[in-house]
């Protein structure tokens, strides 16, 4: 156990450094002009200067100082992230030297330490087919390192299989105000594969992304796009432990494999598009930083 736990650090250790090391000025400024705040406050009134909007005249101040003054308003900056991370069984799965569930940990360690730095509020909830764990959002350093040792941690438990709709219904039961919220999944066995009906599914994943500014984090490994050629495999699904002997050594299983994945693959995008959802495709074998450069990219040319 003791053993287990100093690993468990030792893996938070390093992903504190890691995303440390990513996290320059560059990128905290693209986190700040990429995500709204809830709004507009006052912040003050100042002397009228020609170019100024005339709606924006302070009537009750011009009046009593003789003079024009115009009232000054801010965005309201501080905002409420929320991380919904998928920990079923197929998230513990990785083919290269990470799995996807420490891919998770490290990209939310990545953005949550990016909103720390902006002084957001951050919340975790972990799901596979039930809600595992919920942490209200907090400010703080300390509530990022807990996040990522929570995602980490529920890797050596990693079972069952995913229900995503039951994560937005929670979502949307425990945050009325409006969060952004990062959804980080491989999309496996859940609604959106098809496990449920997927007109509600997408339904539920609309209403969601019009009550809150949701983000989708589709999780991935190469495995899971391509099979080697190594013969006869047994394979076990990870989220039912069902077993299937294939023969990776056929050509035509092979193909018929990478065309599946990547229909499914597509369908995904086409899905998130048609909602108007933001995405960020991450994979296992791949550097995720410029992915995440280029999703902050995209939300500022449309704002």
């Amino acid at each position: 156990m003791a053993t287990d736990i100093k690993e468990l650090m030792a893996k938070v250790g390093r992903i504190r450094i890691l995303t440390n090391r990513l996290i320059d000025d560059q990128l905290a400024g693209d986190y700040h002009s990429t995500f709204k705040g809830q709004g507009v406050e006052f912040d003050e009134v100042r002397p009228y200067t020609p170019g100024d909007d005339v709606r924006t005249i302070d009537w009750n101040v011009t009046a009593r100082t003789g003079m024009p003054f115009v009232k000054r308003f801010s965005e309201e900056r501080e905002l409420t992230i929320l991380f919904l991370v998928d920990v079923s069984g197929s998230q513990g799965y990785g083919s290269v030297a990470r799995s996807k569930m420490e891919l998770a940990a490290e990209v939310t360690a990545l953005l949550a330490m990016t909103a720390i730095r902006n002084q957001d509020k951050i919340g975790l909830v972990l799901f596979s087919d039930k809600i595992v764990k919920y942490i209200p959002p907090r400010k703080g350093r300390d509530s990022v390192m807990r996040l990522v040792r929570e995602v980490l941690a529920a890797e050596d438990g990693a079972e069952g299989g995913t229900d995503i709709a039951e994560a937005l219904r929670f979502l949307n039961g425990v945050q009325k105000r409006r969060a952004v919220v990062f959804l980080v999944s491989d999309f496996i066995s859940s609604g959106a594969s098809g496990a449920d009906d997927n007109a509600s599914f997408e339904k539920l994943l609309r209403a969601t992304a019009h009550h809150h500014d949701l983000v989708c984090v589709p999780v991935s490994d190469p495995a899971e796009r391509s099979l080697p050629d190594v013969g006869l495999v047994e394979m076990e699904d990870p989220e039912t432990g069902s077993l299937m002997l294939v023969d990776t050594s056929s050509a035509k299983v092979r193909k018929a494999f990478a065309a599946k994945a990547e229909e499914e693959e597509c369908r995904l995008a086409k899905m998130f598009l048609k909602s108007g959802i933001d995405t960020l495709f991450i994979d296992t074998a791949r550097p995720y930083i410029d992915e995440v450069r280029a999703l902050f990219r995209r939300r500022a040319h449309k704002r």
